[in-house]
């Protein structure tokens, strides 16, 4: 085992006994049917493979609260009880294997185009067009329609539905993706959210929606089963920084705090990467004021999450692409073995 020892140490994170610190971190693998968003037998091996792994906790790639959320081809959906049902048949295999799995529920906002989403406009706080390309579908982000008060009630809804439907489907716990410039990190920033009413105008009302879809989901599943996804990261704003990043942190945790979250997945490319203007890493930034657990994440390897969880920074290590190179990854790290390389041709293409 040797340095990789933290990783293989049980935890207890939530309402979750994990039995390691070692978590699959959510990627996007388009293999869902792309006309009803269901889940099929493959989708179910794949995520058994890993769980007979041995990996501690498995987040899904994400899954769309609402056909609107839909941001490339495969994406899917937990808003019919035909997605349920597929996804009831991939948490029984990982429960069958003694895995934990979260569903993550993720609108993409503004960044699709109406060919994904039924004809439909992009849905945002504003309209604003994103630019740069839709992932696979290659062709530039749509401008998107504003929501109006009614139509941010029913997103809301929608993620209490799903929420329900992850519930129904067996899932361990749910993980909203409030980062990297999708819907509700669309709200919660300035740049992409220029509304005067109540769900903009300063930091309060652009992290209104984040608090509706947090008390939300919070009727339908207990809050030390909720986890949150944040960061300063954009897809499409490569260049784009927190202009005061310990301010930004300690509203977000505030949010998070107030309702009764325990569990929170801090997202980053670089983890040991200082925020700008300063010498914190955001997973330090966030230790600094976070009493809560960590999942920690962002080019993590093997030596450096488990000094992370030793220096007590992160509670979990997260990890992406060498999950995909190597299904036998906890296998490797008990056994002392060196990891196969992640080869983009070969591991995006197919689930193995």
């Amino acid at each position: 085992m040797g340095s990789n020892h933290k990783l293989l140490q049980p935890a207890r994170i939530g309402a979750w006994q994990l039995r390691n610190r070692i978590a699959m971190a959510p990627m996007t693998r388009g293999f869902a049917n792309d006309a009803s968003g269901v889940v099929g037998e493959d989708v179910a091996a794949y995520y058994r493979r890993r769980a007979k792994d041995g990996i501690g906790l498995i987040i899904t790639e994400g899954i769309t609260p609402s056909p609107r959320g839909k941001g490339t081809f495969g994406v899917p959906g937990l808003y019919s009880m035909e997605q349920v049902k597929g996804w009831r048949s991939v948490t029984e295999a990982v429960h069958e294997e003694g895995g934990t799995i979260f569903a993550q529920l993720w609108h993409v906002g503004r960044l699709t185009h109406p060919d994904l989403t039924g004809g439909l406009a992009p849905q945002a706080p504003s309209a604003l067009q994103a630019t740069g390309l839709v992932h696979r579908l290659r062709k530039p982000f749509a401008p998107p329609e504003a929501m109006s008060p009614s139509e941010i009630r029913e997103v809301v809804r929608e993620y209490k539905q799903a929420a329900q439907h992850a519930v129904e489907a067996g899932f361990d716990g749910v993980e909203l993706h409030g980062a990297h410039g999708y819907l509700i990190d669309q709200f919660a920033t300035a740049v992409t959210n220029q509304r005067t009413d109540r769900y903009g105008g300063n930091r309060d009302g652009r992290l209104l929606l984040l608090k509706e879809i947090l008390a939300a989901v919070g009727d339908v599943v207990a809050m030390d089963r909720v986890v949150v996804r944040f960061s300063e990261l954009k897809d499409d704003l490569a260049h784009f920084r927190w202009e005061e990043p310990e301010a930004e942190v300690q509203v977000f945790l505030d949010v998070f705090r107030s309702a009764g979250l325990r569990v929170i997945h801090p997202s980053t490319n670089a983890f040991a990467k200082p925020l700008s203007g300063g010498d914190w890493t955001l997973h330090e930034l966030v230790r600094k004021h976070w009493d809560g657990d960590i999942i920690g994440v962002g080019g993590l390897s093997a030596d450096s999450a488990s000094e992370a969880i030793r220096s007590g920074v992160i509670d979990v290590a997260a990890f992406g692409r060498p999950l995909l190179a190597n299904p036998d990854f906890v296998q490797r790290l008990r056994e002392g073995k060196p990891l196969a390389p992640y080869e983009p041709s070969v591991h995006l293409k197919h689930l193995r």
